[in-house]
């Protein structure tokens, strides 16, 4: 089990390095374009700004967007009291308490450390599923939090902005330079570039969502020591829906389950594993524990 966890986080790591590396190659290619060789480092610099900015922003942002509202114990002494002793049991701070008035069976959590966290479920989840069985969720969030998950979803996800924004540029200096001045080489390069990066960029971002979700199914297995609960909250999600009214794909890969509507364009590249999958792990897992 830890073992997976350890290859889990290197994997990831490596996805970021190659984000990095894509990200200084495209702003490369724009300094080619531009016969501006210098382009390159203001271009890291500016995607570095960046970065930082949705790493100490997005976190609210997250929960204005999902409509989530900040409750105290008395407020909802279920919900407080399960995520408070899980907070306990993994040995971090526990963090604030959202609800979110949304039918859709549904969790998430967001934050850049376990010291500036925030867990929020929805009412659909608190009022369809059993205390062991939302404490699994719950356990699977606080997870993505001492895992650190949130703060490398957050890097991916304004690296991800930056690529698109780079390939959108280099797409359209491919049209608007004097074809006399253009290199056949580049111009290709830049056409492909252009074309292909918002896709690698959003199939990194999956590959990144999807394996730490399994991370934290198991993360929340070890808390727990009961893996059943976490999947027979998965069972009744897939039964009753997790889809949520507000439909932002910009926090998509935050929750616990898919957010956004079946069969819609943005439903097609979902950032969650099948949930049939993650059942039949976490059965294997029952017998391990």
């Amino acid at each position: 089990m830890y073992s997976e966890i350890a290859a889990n986080k290197r994997k990831t790591w490596f996805i970021l390095m190659f984000f990095v590396v894509f990200t200084a190659g495209m702003s490369w290619i724009v300094a080619m374009f531009m016969d501006e060789p210098m382009i390159t480092p203001f271009v890291l610099v500016g995607a570095l700004i960046y970065v930082l900015i949705s790493y100490f922003s997005a976190s609210k942002m997250s929960l204005a967007m999902n409509g989530a509202k900040p409750i105290e114990k008395r407020d909802n002494p279920r919900l407080y009291r399960i995520v408070e002793n899980l907070a306990i049991t993994e040995g971090i701070p526990t963090p604030k308490i959202y609800i979110m008035p949304e039918a859709g069976l549904n969790a998430f959590a967001t934050g850049r450390n376990p010291q500036n966290s925030s867990v929020a479920a929805t009412q659909g989840l608190l009022d369809a599923l059993t205390d062991q069985e939302l404490e699994g969720v719950m356990a699977h969030e606080l997870g993505h939090i001492r895992n650190y998950d949130i703060r490398v979803s957050l890097i991916a996800f304004a690296l991800v902005a930056i690529i698109s924004l780079l390939a959108d540029f280099i797409f359209r200096l491919t049209w608007f330079r004097d074809s006399d001045d253009d290199n056949a080489l580049f111009f290709a390069i830049g056409i492909a570039a252009a074309i292909l990066a918002p896709f690698a960029a959003l199939l990194i971002q999956m590959a990144i969502s999807r394996r730490r979700e399994y991370l934290a199914d198991a993360t929340g297995a070890l808390t727990t020591r009961y893996p059943e609960g976490l999947a027979s909250a998965l069972k009744k999600i897939q039964s009753h829906g997790s889809t949520m009214k507000k439909q932002n794909t910009s926090t998509a890969h935050f929750f616990f389950a898919n957010p956004l509507k079946k069969g819609s364009f943005a439903g097609l590249f979902s950032t969650h594993p099948p949930v049939a999958e993650r059942i039949k792990r976490l059965h294997e897992m029952g017998g391990k524990l």
